[in-house]
């Protein structure tokens, strides 16, 4: 998880298998008709993509792309973000 600055300030997840860690998430729903104007609205280098859960599940979840996290903190250690913003807070 990378902490990731511009006009708003949100974490940036990226799958690393090989180094990376479990991080807490939040699942939602959002129903059907309201998920088109939802993702319209999702700053890059954010997107939706397959997020793979501890139980093995996939679901769909804020991604980042690779471009997204050049120059960037790795907050990974926090676990997730609110834990990391409730450390910087």
């Amino acid at each position: 998880m990378h902490w990731l600055v511009g006009h708003h300030i949100r974490p940036g997840l990226m799958l690393d298998e090989a180094n990376g860690a479990a991080i807490e998430v939040e699942v939602w729903s959002v129903p059907t008709e309201n998920f088109g104007s939802f993702v319209a609205g999702i700053p890059a280098p954010l997107g939706i993509g397959k997020v793979k859960l501890a139980d093995g599940s996939i679901v769909s979840g804020f991604i980042c792309e690779a471009y997204g996290i050049e120059g960037v903190e790795d907050i990974t250690s926090f676990g997730g973000w609110r834990a990391y913003l409730s450390n910087i807070n």
